[in-house]
């Protein structure tokens, strides 16, 4: 199923336009440069200074928003690519030498930030050293140029600034995509409940029906009137099976003590299992009597379906429920993690209270026992 967290999240027409703005803004700094080209006494020293310049422009801003567009999609800048467009963004700024003249070395602003967004560290600071000590070099060797210590603090201040967008780009990326996980476990969890959930009332349910159901088939020559009543305890079981489904997917389903006792009750009757069962319960903690509750179900489901017992004990105290049988028991020992579903249901839900879950034989060797242990000062 397509969830909505596992489809990129649309991009607004507002964030396309601040992408562009945030790109294009900073163009305003080659205002020197135009200045100059739009001022040469050549005609076509201007062309090729404004050509240059423009081309620049829309190369620095297309640049920008592809590289944008790469991290927001979680996706690797590639390293070729980025180096061939610093290439790209420095040959246009050499090419406008003829008419920016000394000038042009405001582009290394923009080609410095432009390594620092694109490439490598390792790279990116190549660049930028490279950039901040053309300047004085250049005026050093071209005769007419002037030092430009301005042009060298705006290399320095535009990487480092770039150097922290890049930064927090990255880790905007990082935390949307740990989002996108933590909701992607939530639903995995939740769907994993649902599943423990219905498996533990269908499970209960589902055996209880069957053996009522065999119960009235062997009665109905022998004494019509007791299948008739085996017949109708199968429909209410099925519609309280069904309602107990409907509850659980809605989240509203609770379980109790009390009534699992008594479901219990019933469940081995119909199954000619004499039950042993408490009459009187001890003051529980809601929590505690919700787990007490789930243990009973599970164990008087696995006692009916697969014990082959003849007499079931259940036995609860403020600190543990235990459930007993003198059926056959376990084929082996049973490791903490053994069991089917709904043990392993059952032991999450004790791990949330910090108990333990015991299944095994009887202290006297025989038969199964289910022992659900929860610390008395839980509350």
């Amino acid at each position: 199923m397509d969830l909505p967290f596992d489809r990129p999240s649309p991009v607004t027409r507002r964030w396309r336009v601040t992408g562009w703005l945030l790109a294009g803004v900073w163009l305003f700094f080659l205002n020197i440069p135009l200045f100059t080209a739009v001022h040469q006494a050549q005609p076509w020293r201007r062309a090729v200074g404004v050509g240059t310049l423009v081309v620049f422009g829309v190369l620095y801003v297309l640049i920008f928003q592809w590289a944008r567009g790469l991290r927001q999609a979680h996706r690797p800048i590639p390293v070729g690519r980025a180096r061939a467009s610093v290439g790209l963004l420095l040959a246009f700024g050499l090419a406008g030498i003829p008419g920016t003249a000394g000038d042009w070395l405001t582009t290394l602003v923009f080609v410095a930030a432009a390594a620092v967004f694109l490439l490598p560290p390792v790279d990116a600071l190549v660049v930028v050293v490279l950039c901040a000590l053309t300047p004085p070099v250049a005026a050093a060797l071209v005769p007419g140029w002037e030092a430009e210590s301005t042009v060298v603090f705006a290399v320095l201040l535009a990487s480092f600034a770039m150097f922290g967008v890049s930064r927090l780009a990255q880790r905007n990326g990082e935390l949307r995509a740990a989002q996108a996980e933590i909701r992607r476990l939530a639903v995995a969890e939740e769907r994993a409940r649902t599943a423990r959930d219905l498996h533990d009332i269908l499970g209960h349910s589902l055996t209880v029906v069957a053996v009522k159901a065999e119960l009235a088939g062997r009665l109905l020559e022998l004494d019509p009137a007791r299948a008739g009543t085996e017949i109708a305890d199968v429909e209410r079981l099925a519609r309280q099976a069904l309602a107990d489904v409907r509850r659980t997917v809605g989240a509203y389903r609770e379980i109790s003590l009390s009534g699992e006792l008594a479901g219990a009750r019933t469940a081995l009757a119909a199954a000619g299992i004499v039950g042993d069962l408490p009459d009187d319960l001890p003051a529980l903690p809601a929590a505690r009597e919700e787990l007490f509750g789930w243990a009973v179900r599970e164990g008087v489901t696995n006692v009916v379906r697969h014990s082959g017992a003849r007499r079931c004990v259940i036995r609860v105290h403020p600190d543990r429920v235990e459930i007993a049988d003198d059926g056959r028991g376990p084929a082996g020992p049973q490791p903490p993690g053994d069991g089917g579903h709904g043990l392993l249901g059952l032991r999450e839900r004790s791990r949330r209270l910090d108990g333990t879950v015991t299944v095994g034989r009887r202290p006297d060797g025989t038969g199964f026992l289910l022992r659900v242990t929860v610390p008395v000062e839980q509350r």
